[in-house]
């Protein structure tokens, strides 16, 4: 009984960040839920190993990238679509913002699964490179590398954008 009350109190209040992370991973609101559900339905039989740990959401955390990373690997869900990028647009238009996410979007696609989780993570969550380098169970230095790499991969993609 315990165990549910500090899994179902843990699920109500991090629902929120994790579906965010599983977003700006997948790249899609319903695998990012299922990624989400997967990942706490794997977890729910040893949460006491969870609830021991010094960051539980630190843990979870990274067990949701470790499933989208082995996800992708497996192959099963690897969809991608490319659209062309359109002509440069007036900074102002309303328009320009969805050309722009559409460009982000593309550039993120041409990242490894690990570069991906690794920028998510330390830009869009706002976790340090130690934090980082905890959620997805590798050294800073590993982390360090996979954001210069991927970011070298955003800069060359936004280069041949703008040409």
């Amino acid at each position: 009984m315990l165990r549910e009350v500090g899994f179902a109190g843990f699920v109500r209040e991090n629902t929120p960040a994790l579906l965010r992370t599983a977003y700006l991973l997948t790249g899609n609101a319903q695998q990012a839920e299922e990624l989400v559900q997967d990942t706490l339905v794997r977890l729910y039989p040893k949460w006491d190993k969870v609830e021991a740990a010094d960051v539980p959401l630190a843990y979870v955390r990274r067990s949701l990238s470790n499933a989208y990373i082995n996800q992708m690997r497996r192959g099963a869900a690897r969809e991608m679509a490319f659209e062309d990028v359109p002509e440069r647009t007036d900074p102002h238009d309303a328009l320009s913002q969805f050309a722009d996410r559409d460009l982000i979007w593309a550039g993120l696609n041409r990242l490894s699964q690990r570069q991906r989780a690794a920028l998510v993570l330390r830009f869009f969550e706002d976790l340090s490179d130690d934090q980082a380098a905890a959620a997805l169970g590798c050294r800073v230095g590993t982390v360090r590398s996979l954001i210069s790499r991927g970011l070298a991969v955003l800069r060359e993609h936004m280069t041949e954008v703008s040409r």
